[in-house]
C-alpha cells in the first residue's frame, strides 16, 4: 500500500468571536484571542518537529478571514513555508448574521445551520449544503493540482466537513445527522492510498488530533 496524497487541515484556533458567541463571518471577524495563538502555536512547534523527520509539507493555504490569516501565519513562520490565501477555502456567507448573536441566529431558524441544511439560514447567507458542495468542488480542484503532494490547510472547521463529504464520499445529504468534531488547532489528516491492484481511496487518518495543546505532549514530540 502507498501513500500517494497527503492531506492535513489545522482548524484555526480560538477566535474573538468564538468567545463572543457571535457569527464571525468575512466583515465581522476581528481575529484570534491570546488563547487562540498560544494553541496555534503548540500545534506549529509539533508540526516542526514532524517535519524534520519526514514527510514534509510541501504547500501551506488558508482562506481570508483573519483568524485563517493569523493561524496560517504562525504555521508559515514555523515550517518556513510560503503562505497561500485562497478565497475558495473561505468559510461559509453568513449574510446578514454576520455579526450576529449565533443564539439570536439559532433561535430565528428554529436549530444551527445544519439542522435544514438545504435552507440558508439569514437572508443572503448560504444553506449548510450549498456551503459543502461548494466547498467540497474547489477543494478537489486544490488536491488534483497538487496531486502526489502533502498539503496542509489552515481552515475553518466546516472546510473539514466539507472534506469529509469529498473525500469518503459521504453524501452531503447525510448532513443534518452526521457531524464531526472540529476542535480549536485540531488536526485532520486525511490519505490517498494505491494498492497493488490500481485501486485508489481516501483513508480519514486521523480526526480532530488536539494531543499538542497539552504542553507535555508537545516537549515530548520534539
Amino acid at each position: 500500500m502507498t501513500i500517494t496524497t497527503r492531506l492535513a487541515i489545522a482548524r484555526h484556533g480560538q477566535a474573538r468571536c468564538n468567545v463572543d458567541g457571535r457569527v464571525g463571518g468575512p466583515k465581522t471577524c476581528t481575529g484570534l484571542t491570546d488563547h487562540g495563538r498560544h494553541q496555534i502555536e503548540l500545534l506549529a512547534a509539533r508540526l516542526a518537529a514532524q517535519q524534520r523527520t519526514g514527510p514534509a509539507f510541501d504547500a501551506l493555504y488558508t482562506g481570508p478571514r483573519p483568524r485563517l490569516q493569523e493561524s496560517g501565519r504562525i504555521l508559515a513562520h514555523a515550517l518556513s513555508l510560503p503562505l497561500h490565501t485562497d478565497p475558495g477555502l473561505d468559510g461559509p456567507r453568513h449574510g446578514q448574521a454576520d455579526g450576529q448573536p449565533w443564539r439570536d441566529i439559532e433561535n430565528a431558524f428554529h436549530g444551527a445551520p445544519h439542522t435544514r441544511p438545504d435552507q440558508p439560514y439569514a437572508p443572503g447567507s448560504d444553506s449548510w449544503n450549498g456551503y459543502l458542495t461548494r466547498a467540497a468542488t474547489h477543494l478537489a480542484a486544490l488536491l488534483e493540482h497538487h496531486q502526489g503532494q502533502n498539503i496542509l490547510i489552515a481552515a475553518h472547521g466546516e472546510t473539514i466537513h466539507a472534506a469529509y463529504h469529498l473525500l469518503l464520499q459521504v453524501p452531503v445529504q447525510t448532513s443534518a445527522h452526521t457531524g464531526l468534531g472540529t476542535n480549536h488547532a485540531g488536526l485532520t489528516r486525511f490519505e490517498r492510498h494505491h494498492d497493488q491492484y490500481g485501486n485508489q481511496y481516501w483513508v480519514l487518518a486521523v480526526l480532530n488530533d488536539t494531543a499538542h495543546l497539552n504542553d507535555r505532549a508537545t516537549q515530548s514530540d520534539q
